[in-house]
Protein backbone atom coordinates (compact mmCIF):
# COMPACT_ATOMS: atom_id res chain seq x y z
CA UNK A 1 0.00 0.00 0.00
CA UNK A 2 2.52 2.32 0.40
CA UNK A 3 4.28 1.80 -1.93
CA UNK A 4 1.17 2.20 -4.21
CA UNK A 5 0.27 5.52 -2.52
CA UNK A 6 4.34 6.81 -2.82
CA UNK A 7 3.54 5.82 -6.91
CA UNK A 8 0.45 7.77 -6.78
CA UNK A 9 2.38 11.03 -5.16
CA UNK A 10 4.90 10.66 -7.54
CA UNK A 11 2.36 11.23 -10.37
CA UNK A 12 0.75 13.96 -8.91
CA UNK A 13 3.77 15.81 -7.69
CA UNK A 14 6.24 14.63 -10.26
CA UNK A 15 7.56 18.37 -10.76
CA UNK A 16 7.85 19.19 -7.49
CA UNK A 17 9.95 16.19 -6.62
CA UNK A 18 12.90 16.83 -9.42
CA UNK A 19 16.41 17.02 -7.93
CA UNK A 20 18.48 19.87 -8.25
CA UNK A 21 20.59 17.64 -10.46
CA UNK A 22 17.56 16.31 -12.34
CA UNK A 23 16.93 20.27 -13.26
CA UNK A 24 19.39 21.62 -15.29
CA UNK A 25 17.77 25.08 -15.53
CA UNK A 26 15.23 26.45 -13.56
CA UNK A 27 12.56 29.27 -15.09
CA UNK A 28 10.97 31.63 -12.31
CA UNK A 29 9.55 35.41 -12.57
CA UNK A 30 10.89 36.21 -9.02
CA UNK A 31 14.21 35.73 -9.40
CA UNK A 32 14.27 32.44 -7.54
CA UNK A 33 15.46 30.35 -10.33
CA UNK A 34 18.27 30.52 -12.70
CA UNK A 35 16.51 32.47 -15.42
CA UNK A 36 13.22 34.61 -15.23
CA UNK A 37 12.09 34.07 -18.80
CA UNK A 38 11.96 30.43 -20.97
CA UNK A 39 13.93 32.21 -24.05
CA UNK A 40 17.08 32.95 -21.84
CA UNK A 41 16.54 28.96 -20.43
CA UNK A 42 16.30 27.89 -23.75
CA UNK A 43 19.20 30.30 -25.32
CA UNK A 44 21.51 28.34 -22.02
CA UNK A 45 21.13 24.85 -23.64
CA UNK A 46 24.27 23.66 -25.29
CA UNK A 47 24.49 23.45 -29.20
CA UNK A 48 23.65 19.90 -30.34
CA UNK A 49 23.65 18.70 -27.08
CA UNK A 50 23.57 14.84 -26.95
CA UNK A 51 21.65 14.26 -23.79
CA UNK A 52 18.83 15.87 -22.47
CA UNK A 53 18.61 19.41 -20.69
CA UNK A 54 15.66 19.71 -18.46
CA UNK A 55 14.35 23.13 -17.72
CA UNK A 56 11.92 23.23 -14.75
CA UNK A 57 9.58 26.36 -15.45
CA UNK A 58 8.07 27.62 -11.77
CA UNK A 59 4.15 28.67 -12.19
CA UNK A 60 3.52 32.49 -13.85
CA UNK A 61 2.31 33.81 -17.15
CA UNK A 62 5.17 33.96 -19.53
CA UNK A 63 4.32 36.37 -22.07
CA UNK A 64 7.18 35.86 -25.01
CA UNK A 65 7.08 34.75 -28.12
CA UNK A 66 9.61 31.61 -28.37
CA UNK A 67 12.40 29.76 -30.27
CA UNK A 68 13.47 26.62 -29.79
CA UNK A 69 16.34 26.60 -32.74
CA UNK A 70 17.74 22.88 -34.78
CA UNK A 71 20.79 23.27 -32.95
CA UNK A 72 18.37 22.75 -29.13
CA UNK A 73 17.50 19.58 -29.31
CA UNK A 74 16.46 17.33 -26.75
CA UNK A 75 15.36 19.44 -24.46
CA UNK A 76 12.61 18.77 -21.75
CA UNK A 77 10.39 21.66 -20.74
CA UNK A 78 8.59 20.70 -17.00
CA UNK A 79 6.01 23.29 -15.77
CA UNK A 80 5.06 23.29 -12.23
CA UNK A 81 1.31 22.70 -12.85
CA UNK A 82 -0.31 22.51 -16.33
CA UNK A 83 -3.34 25.29 -15.27
CA UNK A 84 -0.58 27.93 -13.91
CA UNK A 85 2.47 27.65 -15.89
CA UNK A 86 1.47 29.48 -19.14
CA UNK A 87 3.58 30.29 -22.11
CA UNK A 88 1.79 32.57 -24.29
CA UNK A 89 1.96 35.03 -26.89
CA UNK A 90 -0.34 37.57 -29.21
CA UNK A 91 0.47 37.47 -32.35
CA UNK A 92 -1.99 37.37 -35.39
CA UNK A 93 -2.03 36.75 -39.10
CA UNK A 94 -3.48 39.99 -39.86
CA UNK A 95 -1.18 41.83 -37.63
CA UNK A 96 1.44 43.96 -39.29
CA UNK A 97 4.96 43.70 -38.26
CA UNK A 98 7.25 46.24 -37.99
CA UNK A 99 8.00 46.47 -41.96
CA UNK A 100 4.25 47.27 -42.05
CA UNK A 101 3.66 43.56 -43.26
CA UNK A 102 1.21 41.28 -42.81
CA UNK A 103 3.00 38.22 -40.49
CA UNK A 104 0.81 35.47 -41.83
CA UNK A 105 0.03 32.48 -40.29
CA UNK A 106 3.65 31.45 -40.30
CA UNK A 107 4.39 34.54 -38.53
CA UNK A 108 1.98 34.50 -35.90
CA UNK A 109 2.88 31.58 -33.78
CA UNK A 110 3.47 32.14 -30.10
CA UNK A 111 6.19 28.95 -29.96
CA UNK A 112 8.63 27.76 -32.48
CA UNK A 113 9.87 24.77 -31.98
CA UNK A 114 13.00 23.34 -34.30
CA UNK A 115 14.66 21.24 -31.98
CA UNK A 116 14.20 17.12 -32.63
CA UNK A 117 13.49 15.17 -28.91
CA UNK A 118 11.87 18.21 -27.82
CA UNK A 119 9.26 16.91 -24.52
CA UNK A 120 6.82 19.23 -22.63
CA UNK A 121 4.79 18.45 -19.79
CA UNK A 122 2.53 19.96 -17.45
CA UNK A 123 2.24 23.46 -19.28
CA UNK A 124 -0.18 25.50 -21.04
CA UNK A 125 0.53 27.18 -24.68
CA UNK A 126 -1.61 30.09 -25.76
CA UNK A 127 -2.15 32.51 -28.25
CA UNK A 128 -4.08 35.02 -26.00
CA UNK A 129 -4.40 37.51 -29.21
CA UNK A 130 -8.27 36.42 -29.13
CA UNK A 131 -10.90 35.30 -32.22
CA UNK A 132 -8.69 37.49 -34.76
CA UNK A 133 -8.55 34.55 -37.72
CA UNK A 134 -4.85 32.99 -37.85
CA UNK A 135 -3.30 33.01 -34.68
CA UNK A 136 -1.09 29.65 -33.62
CA UNK A 137 0.06 29.20 -30.20
CA UNK A 138 2.77 26.34 -31.16
CA UNK A 139 4.56 25.88 -34.20
CA UNK A 140 5.94 22.74 -33.74
CA UNK A 141 8.31 21.07 -36.85
CA UNK A 142 11.01 19.07 -34.75
CA UNK A 143 11.12 14.96 -34.93
CA UNK A 144 10.09 12.38 -32.25
CA UNK A 145 8.62 15.64 -30.34
CA UNK A 146 6.38 14.28 -26.88
CA UNK A 147 3.59 16.79 -25.15
CA UNK A 148 2.12 15.14 -21.96
CA UNK A 149 -0.71 16.78 -19.50
CA UNK A 150 -0.54 20.09 -21.62
CA UNK A 151 -2.87 22.83 -22.84
CA UNK A 152 -3.10 24.46 -26.26
CA UNK A 153 -5.55 27.51 -26.03
CA UNK A 154 -6.88 29.54 -29.19
CA UNK A 155 -9.68 30.07 -31.78
CA UNK A 156 -8.16 29.59 -35.56
CA UNK A 157 -4.79 27.45 -36.38
CA UNK A 158 -4.24 26.55 -32.38
CA UNK A 159 -1.87 24.02 -33.11
CA UNK A 160 0.31 24.00 -36.34
CA UNK A 161 2.35 20.70 -36.48
CA UNK A 162 4.62 21.77 -39.20
CA UNK A 163 7.22 19.58 -39.73
CA UNK A 164 6.89 17.45 -43.10
CA UNK A 165 7.82 13.41 -42.20
CA UNK A 166 7.96 14.20 -38.58
CA UNK A 167 6.50 12.01 -35.57
CA UNK A 168 4.95 13.94 -32.86
CA UNK A 169 3.06 12.51 -29.77
CA UNK A 170 0.57 14.41 -27.66
CA UNK A 171 -0.95 12.53 -24.50
CA UNK A 172 -3.65 13.59 -21.94
CA UNK A 173 -3.73 16.85 -23.76
CA UNK A 174 -6.31 19.44 -24.25
CA UNK A 175 -6.38 21.57 -27.76
CA UNK A 176 -9.00 24.24 -27.91
CA UNK A 177 -10.15 26.01 -30.97
CA UNK A 178 -12.54 27.04 -33.89
CA UNK A 179 -11.34 26.77 -37.85
CA UNK A 180 -9.02 23.82 -38.91
CA UNK A 181 -7.47 24.14 -35.07
CA UNK A 182 -4.96 21.39 -35.39
CA UNK A 183 -3.11 21.31 -38.91
CA UNK A 184 -0.18 20.88 -40.63
CA UNK A 185 1.95 18.09 -42.25
CA UNK A 186 3.52 16.21 -39.66
CA UNK A 187 2.46 12.62 -38.34
CA UNK A 188 0.55 12.83 -35.07
CA UNK A 189 -0.92 10.82 -32.85
CA UNK A 190 -3.72 12.05 -30.25
CA UNK A 191 -4.16 9.66 -27.11
CA UNK A 192 -6.58 10.28 -24.52
CA UNK A 193 -6.72 13.60 -25.22
CA UNK A 194 -9.32 16.13 -24.85
CA UNK A 195 -10.58 17.84 -27.94
CA UNK A 196 -12.90 21.25 -27.41
CA UNK A 197 -14.60 23.01 -29.96
CA UNK A 198 -15.48 26.59 -29.71
CA UNK A 199 -18.20 27.82 -31.94
CA UNK A 200 -17.89 26.37 -34.79
CA UNK A 201 -15.45 24.90 -37.75
CA UNK A 202 -13.23 22.44 -38.51
CA UNK A 203 -10.90 20.34 -36.14
CA UNK A 204 -8.69 19.34 -38.47
CA UNK A 205 -6.74 20.71 -41.59
CA UNK A 206 -4.36 18.11 -42.36
CA UNK A 207 -1.98 18.61 -45.35
CA UNK A 208 -0.16 15.11 -44.91
CA UNK A 209 2.81 14.73 -48.14
CA UNK A 210 1.59 11.93 -50.55
CA UNK A 211 4.88 9.68 -50.09
CA UNK A 212 3.19 9.52 -45.59
CA UNK A 213 1.33 6.68 -44.98
CA UNK A 214 -0.03 8.32 -41.40
CA UNK A 215 -1.26 11.84 -40.73
CA UNK A 216 -3.13 12.55 -37.74
CA UNK A 217 -4.51 9.63 -35.68
CA UNK A 218 -6.69 10.34 -32.48
CA UNK A 219 -6.98 7.45 -30.53
CA UNK A 220 -9.46 7.43 -27.06
CA UNK A 221 -9.77 10.82 -27.51
CA UNK A 222 -12.73 12.94 -26.20
CA UNK A 223 -14.28 15.75 -28.90
CA UNK A 224 -16.46 17.89 -26.96
CA UNK A 225 -17.71 21.39 -27.75
CA UNK A 226 -19.77 24.59 -26.69
CA UNK A 227 -20.92 24.90 -30.19
CA UNK A 228 -23.94 23.58 -31.56
CA UNK A 229 -25.51 20.49 -33.32
CA UNK A 230 -24.08 20.24 -36.20
CA UNK A 231 -21.50 22.79 -35.99
CA UNK A 232 -18.03 20.85 -36.56
CA UNK A 233 -16.63 18.80 -39.27
CA UNK A 234 -13.93 16.51 -38.08
CA UNK A 235 -12.10 17.89 -41.02
CA UNK A 236 -10.92 19.00 -44.20
CA UNK A 237 -7.61 18.58 -46.50
CA UNK A 238 -5.81 21.49 -46.51
CA UNK A 239 -3.55 19.33 -49.09
CA UNK A 240 -5.55 16.89 -51.61
CA UNK A 241 -3.59 13.42 -49.72
CA UNK A 242 -5.00 14.80 -46.21
CA UNK A 243 -5.14 11.81 -43.67
CA UNK A 244 -6.81 11.67 -40.70
CA UNK A 245 -8.39 9.01 -38.40
CA UNK A 246 -10.52 8.62 -35.14
CA UNK A 247 -10.54 5.43 -33.00
CA UNK A 248 -12.39 4.81 -29.95
CA UNK A 249 -13.15 8.26 -29.52
CA UNK A 250 -16.27 10.04 -28.16
CA UNK A 251 -17.98 12.34 -30.07
CA UNK A 252 -20.59 15.01 -29.22
CA UNK A 253 -23.36 16.18 -30.78
CA UNK A 254 -21.69 19.48 -32.42
CA UNK A 255 -20.13 17.05 -35.42
CA UNK A 256 -21.93 17.08 -38.12
CA UNK A 257 -23.55 14.11 -39.08
CA UNK A 258 -21.54 14.04 -42.81
CA UNK A 259 -18.69 14.04 -40.60
CA UNK A 260 -15.73 15.59 -43.46
CA UNK A 261 -15.87 18.13 -45.90
CA UNK A 262 -13.77 18.26 -49.30
CA UNK A 263 -12.77 22.07 -49.08
CA UNK A 264 -15.14 22.77 -52.07
CA UNK A 265 -12.67 20.60 -54.13
CA UNK A 266 -14.12 17.00 -55.65
CA UNK A 267 -10.95 16.04 -56.28
CA UNK A 268 -9.85 15.71 -52.64
CA UNK A 269 -12.28 12.85 -52.84
CA UNK A 270 -10.20 10.84 -54.40
CA UNK A 271 -6.99 11.76 -53.01
CA UNK A 272 -7.71 12.21 -48.99
CA UNK A 273 -8.15 9.34 -46.38
CA UNK A 274 -10.63 10.21 -43.73
CA UNK A 275 -11.92 7.38 -41.49
CA UNK A 276 -12.78 6.38 -38.42
CA UNK A 277 -13.01 2.95 -35.95
CA UNK A 278 -15.68 1.98 -33.42
CA UNK A 279 -16.59 5.50 -32.54
CA UNK A 280 -19.29 6.39 -30.21
CA UNK A 281 -21.08 9.48 -29.03
CA UNK A 282 -24.11 11.76 -30.14
CA UNK A 283 -22.01 12.44 -32.79
CA UNK A 284 -20.69 9.44 -34.27
CA UNK A 285 -23.28 8.43 -37.44
CA UNK A 286 -21.69 5.91 -39.62
CA UNK A 287 -24.52 5.85 -42.02
CA UNK A 288 -24.83 9.84 -42.63
CA UNK A 289 -21.15 10.04 -43.42
CA UNK A 290 -19.95 10.97 -46.72
CA UNK A 291 -19.46 8.04 -49.42
CA UNK A 292 -15.93 8.88 -49.35
CA UNK A 293 -14.73 8.70 -46.30
CA UNK A 294 -14.03 5.25 -44.29
CA UNK A 295 -15.25 2.99 -41.42
CA UNK A 296 -11.89 0.88 -40.59
CA UNK A 297 -12.22 -2.84 -40.21
CA UNK A 298 -10.79 -4.25 -36.88
CA UNK A 299 -7.74 -5.60 -38.76
CA UNK A 300 -7.45 -2.63 -40.88
CA UNK A 301 -7.38 -0.86 -36.97
CA UNK A 302 -4.55 -3.25 -36.23
CA UNK A 303 -2.40 -1.01 -38.77
CA UNK A 304 -2.75 1.52 -36.29
CA UNK A 305 -0.45 1.01 -33.84
CA UNK A 306 2.26 3.74 -32.29
CA UNK A 307 5.11 1.90 -33.26
CA UNK A 308 3.62 1.47 -36.82
CA UNK A 309 2.30 4.76 -37.40
CA UNK A 310 5.89 6.11 -36.20
CA UNK A 311 7.87 3.92 -37.76
CA UNK A 312 9.40 2.09 -34.99
CA UNK A 313 9.68 5.22 -32.55
CA UNK A 314 7.61 4.08 -29.48
CA UNK A 315 7.45 7.81 -27.46
CA UNK A 316 5.59 5.65 -24.26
Amino acid sequence: MKVFLFFLFSILCGPALLSAQERHFTVAQDGSGDFKTVQEAINAVPDFRKVQTVIFIKNGVYKEKLLLAPSKRMVRLIGESPDKTILTYDDYASKKNRFGEEMGTSGSASFYIYGDDFSAENITFANSSGPVGQAVAVWSAGDRMKFKNCRFLGFQDTLYTYGYGSRQYFFNCYIEGTVDFIFGSSTAVFKDCDIFCKKQGYVTAASTPDSVKYGYVFMNCRIRGDGSVNSFYLGRPWRPFSKVVFMNCDLGKHIRPEGWHNWDKVSNEKTSFYAEYNNRGEGFRPKQRVAWSHQLTKEEAGEYTLEKVFRGWNPE
